[in-house]
């Protein structure tokens, strides 16, 4: 194996994301500061925090829509610095409130992502097949995304974030503007994915984290304050309180030296 070969691979064998010491500065604003993580293969991690805290800074990272300041991260084993192109090939990503080409439908829309993506016509067609019946788009398959409801959008970006069959989800408040019905259709595509994926999912909605994940890592103020099994916060009223108790303390000063 060649050095730049060597250099790509992540240190840790076995994890699907790995974190590793990493910052993002905005002059002496730690948006995150030194978080250190990984998670396996076939595992829904609950990634949690109050507003501001810095979860969907780090999902940035994670996905290479933003630089870190410091620190490393790998996806699948690739040094999304050296592999950037490679590791997000791997990664399936809905973030908050993403855009989406509004004067498209959801059939061109996607159909035009399987190109952007080198999929086989194939590969195209079954994918497409299946993300619509996974997120159950029949109803607006053929109707401008830009007259569709918050519900039906999340779903589009939801179906693409699945399209190319991604190793690793990472997913935004995946279940935002959702009605009771589509909430029981989309939490169970998360349950039935993490049997065979990697799940890094951003939420607010605790029953939620209870329902589907099995580990929760809770950030705030830019740092991790709590990383284990979901057991470990308790029941839905417990976590509630956990979740007050390692959130509530004042910011620390921070600088980037």
């Amino acid at each position: 194996m060649n050095n730049k070969e060597s250099a790509s691979v992540a240190p840790y064998s076995g994890m699907m994301i790995e974190a590793d010491g990493l910052c993002k500065f905005y002059g002496p604003f730690a948006a995150v500061n030194n978080v250190t993580f990984s998670v396996p293969n076939r595992q829904v991690c609950a990634f949690l925090g109050p507003n501001g805290a810095g979860k969907s800074t780090t999902m940035k990272l994670l996905t290479g829509f933003l630089a870190p300041t410091r620190g490393n991260i790998w996806i699948a084993g690739l040094d999304m610095k050296k592999d950037r192109i490679e590791a997000s090939k791997k990664i399936g990503y809905l973030p908050e409130n993403g855009p989406l080409y509004e004067e498209m439908t959801p059939k061109s829309a996607l159909a035009y992502l399987g190109r952007a993506r080198g999929m086989s016509s194939s590969a195209k067609r079954d994918r497409t097949e299946f993300v619509a019946q996974k997120c159950d788009l029949s109803e607006v398959w053929n109707k401008p995304i830009s007259k569709l409801s918050r519900g039906f959008r999340q779903r589009v970006g939801m179906a693409q974030a699945l399209l190319h069959d991604p190793e690793v989800l990472i997913l935004d408040e995946p279940t935002s503007g959702l009605d009771p019905n589509q909430l029981v259709g989309i939490r169970q595509l998360i349950r039935d994915l993490g049997e065979t994926k990697t799940v890094l999912l951003s939420t607010h909605i605790l029953q939620e984290v209870e329902l589907l994940c099995s580990r929760v890592i809770l950030i705030n103020k830019g740092k991790i304050v709590f990383d284990d099994p979901i057991g470990e916060m308790g029941q839905l009223n417990q976590m509630a309180s956990k979740f007050h108790e390692l959130t509530s303390f004042p910011a620390a000063s921070v600088s980037p030296t």
